[in-house]
């Protein structure tokens, strides 16, 4: 993989006009600051910040486009894929790669955060969505306290699927996190682990790449100086 997200990734809202249409003008505006703070190395558009769930097909390929041509190439676009069923969610993914998007953060089916997951079941969703798409994945660890979270062995099992390049760690659960990431990293040197820890940001960024966070949009100068 050639993505390098070791530093911050920012999470943007998507700008809306008052009418309820995407912001083309703030997409442009945000995008093109975000990209200029030293640091940054790229951003996720189309998650909880970017609301993407609440968008049509047309909007997310704007949304991509749009910030795609706000970094001027210079940071990967990372879309969120959070469509619930597999070939849903791969197709969104293909979609994404045709609007721009360097690589996918692919969420659990929402449907798991309240009745869990078959075993195994993680493992296929990422495998049809890279083989559908061949997008670059990034995996996306949900808090202990949900029923999408996903073991060590099952994070094990996507982060040596082919594809797959990141972790996007959210477990918001420090005895797990102090095990398991050490595990991680000792069976996939190369993984680049990033931190979405609001409230745990201090005690999760010794042990990782960088961080992946909704805020990180905001009082950029304070991130990596």
């Amino acid at each position: 993989m050639t993505i390098d997200l070791r530093g911050l990734v920012p999470a943007p809202v998507t700008p809306f006009n008052r009418d309820g249409s995407v912001d083309v003008d703030a997409i442009h505006r945000l995008g093109g600051w975000l990209a200029g703070v030293e640091g940054v190395k790229g951003l996720v558009v189309l998650g909880h910040a970017g609301e993407g769930t609440f968008l049509t097909q047309e909007e997310q390929a704007l949304v991509i486009r749009e910030f795609k041509n706000a970094v001027n190439g210079e940071i990967p676009i990372i879309a969120g894929i959070t469509g619930e069923g597999n070939m849903v969610a791969a197709l969104e993914a293909k979609r994404a790669v045709e609007a721009g998007a360097s690589a996918g953060l692919v969420y659990p089916s929402h449907g798991w955060l309240r009745f869990g997951y078959q075993k195994g079941a993680p493992q296929t969703r990422y495998k049809e969505i890279y083989e559908t798409s061949g997008l670059p994945l990034i995996l996306f660890q949900y808090p202990d306290a949900t029923k999408a979270t996903y073991d060590l062995e099952t994070q094990l099992e996507i982060a040596g699927q082919e594809g797959v390049f990141a972790t996007k760690n959210g477990v918001r659960n420090m005895k797990r996190w102090d095990t398991e990431i050490p595990v991680l990293r000792a069976a996939y040197p190369e993984l680049q682990i990033l931190t979405c820890h609001d409230e745990y940001l201090l005690h999760t960024m010794f042990d990782v790449d960088g961080a992946l966070v909704g805020y990180g949009g905001l009082a950029l100068n304070r991130w990596w100086s």
